[in-house]
């Protein structure tokens, strides 16, 4: 083990406690992480840290390092801080939306209810828990097809576009060229790879765990999955 990966856990485990609901991080927490009033900052923050953290992490175990000139650090940490706010924008688009169209459009007449229940066991408390199992999986799976490529083919084209710009600063205010970047993605591995893969088989089951938590709670387990999927994103990017 290199010094650099003891430095990198280190880091990661403070990182990860910082969000641990322990009580001398209370007012922490109910001040800032937590306080819906700050939530496009905390938001940013969160996924700007804890999914640049998983990008390296995915660096390191397919090149060994943690870090590289033309990698773009912190570009890359500035557009997962933006995906993080659209990510908090469709978690509360699609926990509202859903539960509603299982209502109206299914006759699921205890999907709203089961939604509102502030966790799963309070939702079993109230009669409702295989209800509150079918709304949250309905809600990641609408989330994730829907929003979920879109976004992962966003931020292909922007890791690309930072790489293109020597992983400068400079990406951040230089205009991505769409046109020719999009048509020349490796659609191999973001169709067969990440769409048919992650989606089924991780982001749906791991996003039905996420609206089985209190909504206060989701976003954080978001972007500690967002570790997972700088590594996920990491690995296809480098993916021969």
């Amino acid at each position: 083990m290199k010094k650099s990966d003891l430095y990198f856990i280190l880091l990661t485990i403070l990182i990860i406690i910082s969000f641990a609901p322990v009580s001398f991080l209370e007012h922490y927490h109910k001040d800032f992480l937590f306080n819906p009033s700050y939530w496009y900052i905390s938001g940013f923050l969160k996924f700007a840290v804890l999914a640049t953290l998983g990008e390296s992490l995915g660096l390191r175990l397919t090149k060994g390092v943690y870090n590289e000139p033309g990698f773009g650090l912190m570009p890359r940490a500035f557009v997962w801080g933006l995906i993080g706010v659209s990510i908090k924008i469709a978690f509360v688009v699609f926990a509202v939306g859903t539960p509603a169209m299982l209502a109206k459009l299914f006759g699921v007449s205890d999907a709203v209810a089961s939604m509102k229940a502030n966790s799963y066991f309070d939702a079993v408390d109230a009669g409702l828990g295989g209800t509150r199992i079918l709304t949250a999986f309905s809600i990641s799976t609408f989330m994730n097809l829907i929003f979920a490529p879109v976004f992962m083919t966003f931020h292909k084209i922007t890791d690309t576009h930072i790489v293109k710009n020597g992983g400068s600063l400079k990406a951040l205010i230089t205009p991505i060229n769409f046109k020719e970047i999009f048509p020349n993605l490796n659609w191999e591995v973001q169709w067969n790879f990440v769409f048919k893969k992650t989606i089924p088989f991780f982001w749906i089951p791991a996003h039905t765990i996420t609206f089985l938590m209190p909504s206060e709670y989701r976003i954080v387990f978001a972007a500690v999955l967002g570790i997972i999927l700088g590594v996920i994103l990491s690995f296809a990017i480098n993916k021969k």
